[in-house]
């Protein structure tokens, strides 16, 4: 991240973000912040990369509540260069190293929490993850399971796995899922961690610092999966959990995984919409503009690895959102 032209890069990136992105907002994604450099996931950051991406973003965008920032959006007093931070899931790393770092640059946050696996919880992903990292030898053998032979001799072995076995998993139903986990985590034979989510206390800790908690479901399930029932279930039940935990209104829902269309579908705008919520966010890559439904709103997630390639990719997300939107526009006029 560190980077001998990044101060080079600021103004100009600031002075490009003023011209094509406008009075859009900006809402970018987080999901865990490690200490160290994880060697598996290098591109998720660790310590000393948020704190420099914090200290960087902090001048390149006017970071803002995300609750202040979509209601200046509705009522069309949004300043240049908005943005708004956002974490997924309640992974305990964001209130042990994201949240002090916050702190010092004097930045806020939205935290999406799935209730459901607070206090020792572990999501169905981690599972498969850790259960490959831990994994004694170099070959892992799922071919009764029909996934085949994996081998994790390497370090990237070991990720080319991880992948493949949460591809493939994705998108079974909720109880072939968790069938498939279980089969998965008995056969790798490891010890597996049930420190990865937040305690209730370090919810709580992150709302008395000002932090913003929003509700991501129970069980982070993929609602397109579900019935009707089990969807609304899990909707509600997630933010009845977070308000008795904090005893404060939650306002704001997360989709998970939040595809529009593949992860979840009108259906669920509707549940969300009719429970109350003001907002829910998508993980649609976009700015959000004058089109964007308050109650599926696109954020960015920021895969940038260096202060210009990070400003890069949000500049390129601004510049195609502009020419989509022209292509849309030009559409409509020709009819």
């Amino acid at each position: 991240m560190r980077s001998p032209y990044a101060h080079a890069w600021l103004p100009l990136a600031r002075g490009a973000l003023s011209v094509v992105g406008g009075r859009r907002l900006t809402i970018l994604i987080y999901h865990r912040v490690h200490r160290e450099t994880d060697a598996l996931f290098p591109g998720i950051p660790d310590a000393r990369r948020f704190d420099e991406e914090m200290a960087w973003l902090g001048k390149m965008l006017r970071v803002l509540p995300l609750s202040e920032a979509i209601e200046m959006h509705h009522e069309r007093r949004l300043p240049p260069r908005a943005g708004a931070i956002t974490f997924d899931d309640g992974y305990a790393d964001n209130a042990d190293v994201a949240l002090p770092i916050l702190k010092r640059h004097r930045l806020h946050a939205t935290f999406f929490v799935a209730s459901g696996f607070l206090d020792g919880g572990r999501m169905w992903n981690d599972t498969i993850i850790e259960s490959v990292r831990r994994a004694p030898g170099t070959m892992l053998d799922f071919t009764d399971l029909g996934l085949g032979k994996l081998s994790i001799a390497t370090p990237q072995q070991r990720r080319s796995s991880i992948d493949a076995l949460i591809r493939d998993a994705k998108y079974l139903t909720q109880g072939q899922r968790d069938e498939r986990v279980r089969a998965i985590a008995a056969r790798a034979c490891a010890t597996l961690p049930t420190n990865l989510m937040m305690r209730s206390d370090q919810v709580r800790t992150m709302h008395r610092a000002g932090m913003e908690i929003g509700a991501h479901t129970v069980t982070h399930p993929i609602l397109a999966r579900l019935e009707w029932q089990e969807a609304q279930a899990e909707i509600a039940g997630g933010r009845m959990a977070l308000e008795s935990l904090l005893g404060a209104k939650v306002t704001l829902f997360a989709y998970p995984n939040g595809k529009p269309g593949v992860d979840y579908g009108a259906e669920h705008v509707k549940i969300v919409r009719d429970l109350g919520f003001s907002a829910a966010l998508s993980t649609r890559a976009a700015p959000v503009d004058d089109a964007s439904d308050r109650y599926e709103l696109p954020r960015f997630t920021p895969w940038g690895t260096s202060c210009p390639r990070f400003a890069a990719d949000l500049l390129r997300t601004h510049v195609g959102h502009r020419l989509h939107a022209k292509v849309r526009s030009a559409g409509r006029d020709a009819y």
